[in-house]
C-alpha cells in the first residue's frame, strides 16, 4: 500500500503524493470529491447537495461524474426524484462518514481549558533546589485551582539541560541561562546570588556576625562542598575566586543541594549556595548566612519548553502558573 495526501502550493490547485489501493489510483483523485459523495450520501439529490455545498447543480453533477469514473461504479440511480445508492456505495457510506468525523475532530481547535476540571501530567526538569522553592506552593495552587492536575519534579540531564525536554520528556527545564537551539522559547524569570552557609558554633566563625561578609583568608582556608550533578570540581564562584588570583579547596561534591546543606550543617564544610535557597533552610539545618568575599554575577534562571507546545492549553496554563511563582523570587521584586 502506498499513501496519497494532497499538498497545498501557491496556485491553489491539489497535488498528490501516489496512494493505490486496489484499482483506486488517489493520485488523480480531488480529494475534495469525497466531500460532494458525503453530501449526496445524505440529500440524495444533486440540488439539495449542492445547495448545502454552496456549489452550482451542474458542479455537483461533475463531480459525481468524476467519481464514478475513479470508483468504477454508478454510485447512484435514480428512482423517481431520489438518488438511491448501490451496493458499492452503500457498503463505503458510514466508513466515509466516520473518517469526515475523524478529521472533524483532529482539525477542531482546541476545546477552552478549565483548570477546575483539567487533567494531566505536567513534568518539570530542575535541580532539588526547586523542589524547596517551587513545589510546595505549586502543590498548594494546584490543589486550590487545579486539583486534577499532577506536576512532576525530574532530574536535569547532565552537562546537556537542553535535552531534558526530549530525554526527560519534560514539559518545561528551570536552568540557569545559556545559548539555546531555535526549536526552544525561554522565559528570563530570576536573578540568583550567591550566600555563604556555615553550621551554627563553626569553630573558626565564632566572632564573624551573621549576613556580613567573610574575610577571603577565611573563605579560601575552610574546606568547601562543591553542587555539582556533574561531579565537577569548580562552578562559578571558582571562575570568581581565580579572577582575583585566588583559590578554595573543595573537599566534596554532592549532586543535590539538600546533600549540600546536610553536609554542611553536621560538619566544618562550607558551600556556597543560593541566596534564596540559603534563606529558605537556614532554620531548618540549623546555619548560618555569610555574604561571600568577592563578586560573583548573580545567574540568571530560565524557563524553558518546546515550540510545540506553545499554544497548547493545559502546558501554556501550567507554565504561567510556575513562572508566576518563581519571579516571585527575584530578590529585587
Amino acid at each position: 500500500m502506498t499513501g496519497a495526501y494532497p499538498k497545498v502550493n501557491l496556485s491553489g490547485k491539489p497535488q498528490y503524493l501516489i496512494w493505490d489501493i486496489g484499482q483506486v489510483n488517489f493520485a488523480t483523485l480531488d480529494l475534495n470529491l469525497l466531500r460532494v459523495l458525503d453530501a449526496l450520501f445524505s440529500e440524495g439529490s444533486t440540488v439539495k447537495a449542492a445547495r448545502r455545498l454552496a456549489m452550482s447543480q451542474s458542479a455537483v453533477s461533475g463531480a459525481l461524474s468524476r467519481l464514478r469514473h475513479a470508483l468504477d461504479d454508478p454510485l447512484f440511480v435514480r428512482q423517481g426524484n431520489r438518488l438511491v445508492a448501490t451496493d458499492y456505495a452503500s457498503g463505503i457510506e458510514s466508513g466515509l462518514r466516520e473518517e469526515f468525523e475523524r478529521l472533524e475532530a483532529l482539525l477542531a481547535p482546541p476545546a477552552t481549558f478549565d483548570p477546575r476540571t483539567a487533567e494531566g501530567t505536567f513534568r518539570i526538569a530542575a535541580s532539588d533546589f526547586f523542589a524547596e522553592l517551587l513545589m510546595p506552593p505549586l502543590g498548594d495552587r494546584l490543589q486550590k485551582l487545579a486539583p486534577k492536575l499532577r506536576a512532576q519534579l525530574v532530574d536535569l540531564v547532565p552537562n546537556d539541560y537542553v535535552a531534558s525536554l526530549e530525554r526527560r520528556n519534560a514539559d518545561i527545564a528551570l536552568i540557569p541561562d545559556l545559548k539555546l537551539p531555535d526549536w526552544v522559547n525561554r522565559e528570563p524569570l530570576f536573578h540568583s546570588p550567591f550566600h555563604v552557609i556555615a553550621r551554627k558554633g563553626h569553630p573558626k566563625l565564632g566572632g564573624l556576625q551573621q549576613g556580613t561578609q567573610m574575610h577571603m583568608d577565611t573563605f579560601c582556608a575552610l574546606h568547601h562542598v562543591l553542587f555539582s550533578p556533574e561531579g565537577n570540581l569548580a562552578a562559578m564562584g571558582d571562575a570568581a575566586l581565580r579572577r582575583v588570583g585566588r583559590q578554595r579547596q573543595v573537599a566534596m561534591t554532592v549532586p543535590v543541594f539538600s546533600g549540600v546543606c546536610r553536609a554542611v550543617s553536621e560538619s566544618d564544610l562550607i558551600a556556597l549556595v543560593p541566596a534564596q535557597l540559603a534563606k529558605k533552610v537556614a532554620k531548618t539545618f540549623g546555619l548560618h548566612v555569610f555574604e561571600p568575599p568577592m563578586s560573583i554575577e548573580p545567574a540568571l534562571i530560565i524557563g524553558i519548553w518546546h515550540k510545540r507546545s506553545d499554544s497548547a492549553p493545559m502546558p501554556t496554563w501550567m507554565r504561567r502558573q510556575v513562572f508566576e511563582l518563581m519571579k516571585g523570587l527575584d530578590l529585587d521584586s
